[in-house]
């Protein structure tokens, strides 16, 4: 199960995250997302923990939730999964852009 933690201090690191969830459970993964993109490095304030199994993540939301690290509240929610939808909105907007130049005549067959 993957676990979106949102609101963590800037000074919070992936070790105190791990140290937190594995009261819960084994943790296969930690990630404090940051801005190593843009160059700055700055960390973004949330990240991901990916646990073993689906029941040990739900146990880790339930205690966790509203529960406070470096004196601040953490949002804490199963991650959803990525999709692909985003590929089907941008067919179904191309698609809905050819009908309406098909309605003004604009394509000519």
């Amino acid at each position: 199960m993957n676990i979106y933690v949102g609101n963590l201090s800037l000074e919070t690191t992936e070790d105190e995250l791990r140290k937190e969830f594995t009261e819960f459970g084994e943790v296969i993964s930690v990630t404090i997302m940051n801005d190593k993109y843009i160059g700055s490095g700055q960390p973004r304030g949330y990240g991901y923990v990916e646990m073993a199994s689906k029941s040990e993540g739900a146990v880790a939301i339930g205690n966790l939730k509203g529960g406070k690290m470096r004196d601040r509240v953490i949002n804490i929610v199963e991650a959803l999964p990525l999709s692909d939808k985003g590929r089907t909105v941008s067919r179904n907007i191309r698609s809905s852009r050819l009908n309406k130049k098909r309605e003004r005549g604009d394509i000519v067959n």
